[in-house]
C-alpha cells in the first residue's frame, strides 16, 4: 500500500510539474482599427512617397493632363504627426502642410494650405503599389493668377516610390 501511495504521489508531482512548465498563452494581437488600416495604406509604417513618374497618370475630367505633372511627388507621414510634402504640383498642392481624415469612413483626407487642392475632400484608394486620389476643384475657388485654369475633377494615379 505504501508503494502505491508513493507512486501516486510521484505521479501527481510529475503531472503538476509538466503543467507548470507550459507557458502562458500568448496575448493575441488586437485587430487594427479602420483608422490604423487607412493610415497604413497612405503612409506605410510611418512615411510613404508617391509619384507620377514611372507609370502614374493624372486626369482632369476626361483629359489626360499627366504632361502638366510628370514629376509630381507626394510624401505622406503619419509619425509623429500627420504631415505631407509635395513637389512639382504646378501650383495645385502646397509644398507642405498637414493632413487629416475627413469623416469617420477613413476613405477621404483633407490637406491644409492655401493652394486649390487644400481644404478639399480627397477620396483615396490604395492597392498594392498604387494610390488613387480623386477630388474636385469648383470654379469659384479655383483661380490662379485670376484664371479658372485649375477648376475640374482630378484623378491622380500615383505609384509607390
Amino acid at each position: 500500500m505504501k508503494l502505491n501511495l508513493w507512486k501516486t504521489t510521484v505521479l501527481a508531482i510529475v503531472v503538476l510539474g509538466l503543467q507548470a512548465c507550459g507557458g502562458d498563452d500568448p496575448t493575441p494581437t488586437p485587430p487594427k482599427s479602420p483608422e490604423q488600416v487607412a493610415t497604413e495604406a497612405l503612409t506605410g509604417s510611418a512615411t510613404q512617397a508617391w509619384t507620377v513618374s514611372g507609370g502614374g497618370k493624372v486626369t482632369k475630367g476626361d483629359l489626360d493632363v499627366t504632361n502638366l505633372y510628370p514629376t509630381f511627388d507626394l510624401v505622406l507621414t503619419s509619425t509623429p504627426s500627420k504631415t505631407y510634402t509635395s513637389a512639382n504640383s504646378d501650383e495645385l498642392f502646397d509644398a507642405n502642410g498637414s493632413w487629416s481624415f475627413a469623416g469617420s469612413n477613413f476613405d477621404k483626407i483633407t490637406l491644409t494650405g492655401t493652394k486649390p487642392a487644400a481644404g478639399r475632400e480627397i477620396s483615396f484608394t490604395q492597392s498594392g503599389s498604387n494610390l488613387k486620389l480623386m477630388f474636385s476643384i469648383p470654379a469659384p475657388g479655383a483661380r490662379i493668377n485670376g484664371q479658372l485654369a485649375v477648376a475640374g475633377d482630378y484623378v491622380f494615379d500615383l505609384i509607390k516610390k
